[in-house]
């Protein structure tokens, strides 16, 4: 009995296995999907997933990890269609069959990040300065919230344009910014007024959260997190705050740098966004997660630990993150 019970387990993972490697669908229609340089196996499943090119992001991992060829994928941007099977779009990974003509802005990338992916696209800094001039675009329905005197931080939406070498470099700009304003829906900006926040504060918070976990599972209930840490006049603590003070300073990194934009030090939110973020970071902050948390920690696990008491949390830490919080 307990053998038949274990074959009919094996034989159900198998069919569950086999389907989930699958096309997703019919559809041809194709869509741009960026491998970081570095992006683990787990990340890359996880995005694909969430862009709806895959089934199962578990079911990719495994057949990456059970054919050895995790250290065989290559970054770049890929142009992916839902009709392609999982082990199709590994095979275009590992030949590196990437996309040409394309300018990729990165989620989670500060501003002078994504004007140096502009540099090594060929654009003079004349031009790059040119073009990341706010004046240059007003009137945009993007950056009516824009504060006076500010830069774009934060309002480049994350995409692949196509580049031409005649291609303006305010084009490229340009061309994010929509994006970025196809995401501030009516939804999500009342979402943002729910919560108490401008469109400014929103994308500011939604930049924390973005650095804090790619991952849209957990982002609502970090989004949460930080919500619940402003109403209660506890400071988010935030590392990438603190990483990103040190970054635009130019010098080394510190959780006790001393600037507006470490959130160890001072309560609510920085002055400004922190980098660019993804429409899933818009909708956490619009619609966060209903949990009563005031921590978390992301693990070594790939996991993120939440917790509601300063003691839950120091447990957590010392159980789940014994190697990144070491470093």
């Amino acid at each position: 009995m307990a053998l038949a019970l274990i074959i009919g387990t094996g034989v159900s993972l198998r069919i569950w296995y086999d389907r989930n490697l699958q096309p997703v669908s019919s559809s041809s229609s194709l869509t741009y999907f960026t491998v970081e340089k570095g992006a683990s196996v787990h990340q890359i499943g996880v995005g694909l997933k969430y862009t709806n090119l895959i089934r199962s992001s578990q079911a990719f991992e495994t057949y990456v990890r059970t054919n050895e060829l995790f250290d065989k994928l290559q970054a770049g941007t890929y142009v992916l269609s839902r009709s392609m099977s999982a082990p199709q779009i590994v095979d275009k990974m590992i030949k590196g069959d990437v996309a040409k003509n394309l300018l990729t802005i990165l989620p989670a990338k500060r501003l002078d990040q994504i004007q140096q992916a502009f540099k090594e696209a060929g654009y003079a800094q004349t031009q790059i300065n040119r073009a990341f001039n706010p004046a240059q675009y007003n009137g945009h329905p993007t950056l009516a919230s824009l504060p006076a005197g500010v830069s774009l931080e934060g309002y480049l939406y994350p995409d692949s344009f196509q580049k031409e070498s005649d291609t303006p470099a305010e084009t490229i700009v340009r061309e994010s910014l929509d994006e970025m304003q196809k995401y501030l829906t009516q939804d999500t900006v009342s979402g943002f007024t729910a919560q108490n926040l401008s469109i400014y504060d929103a994308i500011t918070l939604a930049s924390i959260v973005e650095q804090e976990t790619d991952d849209p599972t957990y982002q609502p209930t970090v989004a949460q997190v930080f919500l619940s840490r402003i109403r209660q006049n506890i400071a988010l603590q935030s590392d990438p705050t603190a990483n990103y003070a040190a970054d635009i300073a130019g010098q080394p990194r510190s959780l006790s740098i001393n600037s507006a934009y470490n959130t160890y030090l001072h309560p609510g939110l920085p002055p400004g966004p922190i980098g660019n973020v993804t429409a899933q970071a818009l909708k956490a902050v619009a619609h966060p997660a209903s949990t009563d948390y005031l921590y978390f920690v992301a693990g070594d696990d790939g996991k993120v630990h939440f917790s509601r008491t300063a003691k839950e949390h120091q447990d957590a830490v010392a159980k789940y993150c014994t190697k990144q919080c070491s470093q």
